[in-house]
């Protein structure tokens, strides 16, 4: 069963950064395509970024292009999502994202993904 934990959020006023962390425990995780996705409270889940499994295609929500970035390090079983110049409305909980890929494309739908993390909580106030 593979795993993912992240880690990283928390509360910040507008205009400062954060960055997610998630470690997933799987011997195959260059196998995979990862994402983050947030859910605001009554909103649908939504795609925020994403990562192919050898690093070297991303892809964003235009809401955050410019703004957020996504990597990965396949030693370390591990992805981010750098996020600078928050706002209020990027306020969600954020969810790490795994899905077996046999190719190298940059999965980015939900029914895509097998493997969630539990997420967590990022608040931007004004």
């Amino acid at each position: 069963q593979v795993q993912l934990v992240e880690s990283g959020g928390g509360s910040v006023q507008a205009g400062e950064s954060l960055t997610l962390s998630c470690v997933v425990s799987s011997d195959t995780f260059n196998s995979y395509g990862m994402a983050w996705f947030r859910q605001a409270p009554g909103k649908e889940r939504e795609f925020v970024a994403g990562i192919n499994r050898g690093a070297d295609d991303t892809l964003y929500v235009d809401s955050v292009k410019g703004r957020f970035t996504i990597s990965r390090d396949n030693t370390k079983k591990s992805v981010w999502l750098q996020m600078n110049n928050l706002r209020p409305e990027d306020t969600a909980v954020y969810i790490c994202a795994a899905s077996f890929q046999l190719t190298s494309r940059v999965p980015t739908r939900i029914l895509e993904f097998k493997y969630w993390g539990q997420g967590t909580q990022v608040t931007v106030s004004a």
